[in-house]
């Protein structure tokens, strides 16, 4: 036992105020991350009992919402020029840093870690199979669509699409739920109320859309989209035990024009998951470090040339 008043003793004290404080602050994030696991779980087990035709629709759905939830969103932008030039230069810098690629391969690297054993299985049982002749071209020979993880051999870290569809990747899961997830205002402001006033409202209400539009993402991509939990956790973690710091500087402008990036990069999700066409889509990240440039530099901006 140490003494009362010892170094000891108030070392344990400290961790355990510290502990406190950190469970209070984070107790939101904790909630929006097991809404999603939770999504994710019920979706798995429906996946494997609903038909690729219905899957394939519900893939088409989860990409027409986004497009729409991305489409409302790009459309609450306050300065349509930060907007074009936060994309252009996003995307410019996003695509010469192959943060896409990166984010990808940190995918892949869960994937293996994680998934080591069931894509180990599958494959024993894929070698024990008879080999039957015929091109069946990524189909059984029962005609259903066989889908694949594996990354393409050339380094291609995008989604392999066969008949326009993007077939189910885990990193690319892991990508598109990750943005989805935390892009947008609700992701920011519920974690400055959670952060700053312990109002914890905005973030169990985005936990309970997480956690359905997790379902729907799940039967669609596959588990990939359980392991976003990795980003929300620390993108949103940060956010609230740093609140007190970053809050001063957040305006409604500021607010609008993250709203409006993000949006975009929303819309970008849905256009892939409906197979209209591949995009890069974390290449654009950067566009919403560059909205929150932009508009912490307006007022200088406005200073220097008398605006």
């Amino acid at each position: 036992m140490f003494k009362s008043g010892s170094p000891h003793d108030k070392s344990f004290l400290f961790l355990e105020a510290l502990f406190l404080y950190l469970e209070l602050k984070m107790i939101a994030v904790f909630v929006n991350c097991a809404t999603i696991l939770i999504g994710c779980i019920i979706g798995l087990l429906f996946a494997k009992k609903i038909p690729q035709k219905v899957t394939d629709s519900i893939q088409l759905a989860c990409g027409l919402v986004s497009f729409i939830m991305g489409v409302q969103m790009s459309f609450k932008y306050q300065n349509v020029v930060y907007l074009a030039l936060a994309l252009i230069l996003g995307g410019i810098v996003g695509t010469l840093l192959d943060i896409d690629g990166k984010i990808l391969a940190f995918g892949k690297f869960l994937e293996k870690v994680f998934m080591k054993k069931t894509n180990a299985e599958v494959k024993a049982v894929t070698e024990k199979a008879p080999a039957i002749s015929g091109d069946f071209k990524g189909q059984s020979p029962l005609g259903e669509r066989v889908a694949s993880n594996e990354v393409g051999a050339q380094g291609e870290t995008s989604p392999s699409f066969e008949k326009g569809r993007p077939q189910k990747n885990f990193a690319y899961a892991f990508l598109n739920a990750s943005v989805l997830f935390c892009v947008g205002a609700m992701a920011i402001v519920g974690s400055f109320k959670a952060g700053i006033e312990h109002d914890y409202s905005i973030i169990f209400l985005k936990s309970i859309l997480d956690g359905f539009i997790s379902i729907g993402f799940a039967v669609a991509m596959g588990v990939g989209t359980a392991f976003s939990v990795i980003s929300i956790f620390i993108y949103q973690g940060a956010l609230t035990l740093l609140s007190v710091l970053i809050a001063p500087y957040v305006s409604e402008q500021m607010l609008a024009e993250l709203t409006g990036s993000g949006g975009a990069l929303i819309i970008l999700i849905g256009i892939n998951l409906m197979g209209i066409k591949k995009v890069k889509t974390a290449n654009y990240l950067p566009a919403v470090l560059f909205s929150v440039i932009f508009v912490l530099c307006e007022p200088f901006v406005k200073t220097l040339f008398h605006f």
